[in-house]
């Protein structure tokens, strides 16, 4: 396989991190140990159990680091959303568009892998 950095899926998943750092800017300070972290780190999570996944022996432990990277997919997902309902943010559909493509690409990824 190549690198993990050759993989599309990571690299988008890296432009969804600066997506996320970017809208997170905008939240409340006093948020800066709550929500903030939190979505920073579930974002930082997907193209890092990519990563991770891609560097280990077998196909089975890329595919389990995979449904980590769509867990933590989920988690930013809900995050977005609670985000929205106080306020902190008005537009998600964008931001969940690009999770919703991460997460169909994750999944083909699997597929491919289990087959």
């Amino acid at each position: 396989m190549k690198s993990h950095k050759d993989l599309i899926v990571y690299q988008k998943s890296l432009d969804l991190v600066v997506s996320i750092y970017k809208t997170t800017a905008n939240f409340p300070s006093a948020e800066k140990f709550g929500l903030i972290s939190q979505l920073r780190r579930a974002a930082v999570s997907v193209p890092s159990n990519i990563a991770e996944g891609a560097g280990r022996e077998s196909k089975k432990e890329f595919v389990r680091f995979l449904y980590i990277a769509v867990g933590s997919l989920n988690e930013v997902e809900t995050q977005l959303e609670i985000a929205k309902r106080l306020k902190f943010t008005e537009d998600i559909v964008a931001l969940n568009k690009i999770l919703l493509h991460i997460k169909r690409m994750i999944l083909k990824l699997i597929k491919s892998l289990k087959e």
